[in-house]
This record gives structure tokens, sequence and C-alpha cells, in this order.
């Protein structure tokens, strides 16, 4: 078998290795209020969490043409720089996973392809002004737009239920939630399973010497990844986003599910792969702010802002010093 064959399979199995992990790692994003106000118990709620990510996955490309042929230039990206964007990516999404933090994996895989382009070439095969529109500035505005639209429906749900008693808004928010969680789960899917149909179409377009383009069985293996993947669960990540950052209730569990899944469709339809862990964990920090500031947990909010911050710089490096060995290895 030759060397060339080899790395383009090992590409796409540690892409797809990479989307299940995202999977587990993100699980939380759909389903840790909709556990922690225990409307569904974990195990109905990660297997229509799953499920749901599935059919999202399978409702567009638009994220996964910014990613695999958006960001970089194709030219210069070879399978070495892939093996190792992977790599770092995977390294990042189980030690922020084994800490609890819930990190962005899109920012993980998004640096670290950027950083292996960068070591193998150099910047100048960065196509800064994609990164600076659907990377960098998204990177503020979604967690902006994630915690100030979960504010604002807060409070417009408790100026419009504050004559009903409270166990008839739990018992009506406890059916919503199987919506709004249901409605964040197929959004999910449709931002993140797409980013790693960027990278397979990439490895595709790289290998073959053809022109960039997601095929079907790209969609469906990467769809078929992040289910299996949400299955499996990441529970430590949904404790932190379910119950630390703030105690949530049926209600406050709906108007965050509401505002990030109307975050993340909109910038899937205009492929602009936000992280969607940034922009449900900001939209419970917005919901739980609207209860009262002191309400929030602000030493885990620290951890969590603090993992952001770092993810973009550290997999740039990290995918750097990966392509590196890569390179010595296959020497």
């Amino acid at each position: 078998m030759e060397l060339a064959f080899l790395l383009f399979v090992s590409v796409v199995t540690l892409a797809l290795i990479f989307d299940y992990i995202n999977g587990f790692h993100d699980a939380a994003n759909a389903i840790a209020t909709v556990v922690s106000t225990k409307v569904l118990s974990p195990r109905v709620a990660v297997i229509y969490g799953a499920i749901l990510n599935f059919i999202g996955a399978l409702l567009g490309t638009q994220v996964a043409a910014t990613v695999g042929a958006g960001l970089v230039d194709g030219q210069a990206v070879t399978s070495e720089v892939l093996l190792a964007a992977l790599s770092s990516a995977i390294v990042w999404n189980l030690l922020t996973w084994y800490k609890g933090l819930p990190s962005s994996s899109s920012h993980a895989l998004m640096g670290s392809l950027m950083g292996a382009t960068a070591f193998a070439t150099s910047s100048q095969n960065l196509n800064w002004p994609v990164i600076t529109n659907k990377v960098i500035i998204p990177m503020f505005t979604s967690p902006l737009m994630g915690f100030i639209g979960g504010y604002f429906i807060m409070i417009a749900l408790y100026w419009l239920f504050h004559k009903v008693s409270l166990p008839k808004i739990n018992a009506l928010f406890s059916k919503g939630q199987i919506l709004s969680s249901g409605y964040l789960a197929i959004t999910h899917g449709a931002n993140d399973a797409q980013k790693t149909m960027g990278i397979i179409a990439l490895a595709c377009a790289t290998y073959y010497q053809t022109p960039f383009e997601v095929y079907d069985w790209i969609i469906i293996a990467c769809a078929i990844a992040m289910g299996l993947g949400t299955v499996a669960g990441g529970w430590k990540i949904i404790r932190t986003v379910g119950s630390k950052i703030v105690k949530v209730k049926p209600i406050q569990g709906f108007a965050a599910e509401a505002t990030s899944g109307s975050v993340l469709f909109l910038t899937a339809h205009f492929g602009i792969p936000i992280s969607t862990t940034h922009t449900i964990t900001t939209s419970i920090m917005g919901v739980g702010s609207a209860q009262r500031l002191s309400a929030l947990n602000l030493k885990i909010i620290g951890n969590i802002v603090g993992s952001w911050v770092l993810t973009l710089p550290i997999t740039f490096f990290l995918s750097g010093g990966i392509y590196v060995l890569w390179r010595w290895i296959l020497q």
C-alpha cells in the first residue's frame, strides 16, 4: 500500500475519531440543561440528542465549505498537515474533557488547521479575511449574542408568566424544554459535524487532486460519528454546563436552549463555524443573570473563559509542533 494512500486513510479515520470525540465532548451543549432540570433522564436525553444531532448534520454544508475551503489555501495542505491538525484538536478536546471544561471543539480544530498549515508552509497561506470575519469576530460576537439573548428572553418570560403559579410554569416548560433541547441538538449537529466534513472533503481534494466537494458519504459518516459520540456522553462537562454555572429550572433551560439554538441556526445558514459550547454557556449565563448576578458561579465562569481564550493559540502551536514531529517520523 503506497504511503500517500495510507496517509489519506489515516486522515479520514482520525477525522471521524475527532467527530466522535466532538460528540461526547459537546453532548453537554444540547442536553445539559434538560438533564439538570430533570425533564429527561440522562439516558433518554443522550439518545434524543444523538438522533437529532444526526439529523442536523444532514442539513447543509455551508460551514464545511468555510472550514475546508476558506480558512487556508488548499494548495498548501497535505495529509501530514491534516494529521497534525486533527491530532492537536483531539489532544485538546480530551484534556479539556478530563478537566470538565466546556471548551470549543470548533476553535480547537480551526486553530489546529491554521497552525499546522502555517508551520508547514507559512502564515501567508492562511486566509486572514475569512479567519477574521468568520472565526475571530464571531468568537466574541456569538457569546455576546448568547448572553444578551438569554437575558432578554428570560426577562420576557418572567414578565409574561409572573402571575402564573410555579407548579404550572414548571409543567409547561418541562414540555417546552423537550422541544427547545431538540431544536438545539439539531442546530448543534448542523454546525459542529460540518467542520469535520470540511476536513475530510479537504483531504479528498488534496489526495485526488480534485475540486473541493463535500460528498454524500462524508456527510453520512460524520453524522453517524457525531451521533455515536453524543450517545457516549461527556458527563463531566454536562455537570459543569448544567449545574455549576447557575442552577437552572425548566423555564430557564428553555430560554437558554431557544437562544443558543437560534444563534446556531443563523450562523450555520451563513457558513460561520462558531463555537456551540460558547453559545450555550453564555446563554445560560445570560439567563442566570436575569435572575440575579449573584446566581452565577464566577469562579467556574472564570475557568471556562480562560479555556476559551487559550484554545486558539494553544492548538495553533500544538499542531505546529505535532506537524514537525510527523515530518520527522515520516522521513
